[in-house]
């Protein structure tokens, strides 16, 4: 009998440790797609961002007349 029951307790954690193993990669995989979203959303917002600078920047430059009005005031 102890044997037996050596036998079914080998085989219920070898059975966890393999779903273990499996629960982890899956886990894994899905964190590496959250941070992969989470990355490209940062990228989209960043470059809007530069855009909108760029956009500002060379309105300023375009514009010296508000330059010169700034500076009296």
């Amino acid at each position: 009998m102890g044997y037996l029951f050596r036998v079914r307790m080998s085989s219920f954690f070898a059975g966890a440790a393999v779903a273990s193993g499996f629960g982890f990669y899956f886990l894994y995989k899905d964190y590496r797609i959250a941070q992969e979203a989470i990355s490209q959303q940062a990228k989209s917002v960043y470059e809007s961002l530069d855009a909108r600078v760029t956009a500002l920047e060379s309105l300023k430059k375009a514009d010296p007349v508000a330059t010169h009005m700034e500076a009296s005031e």
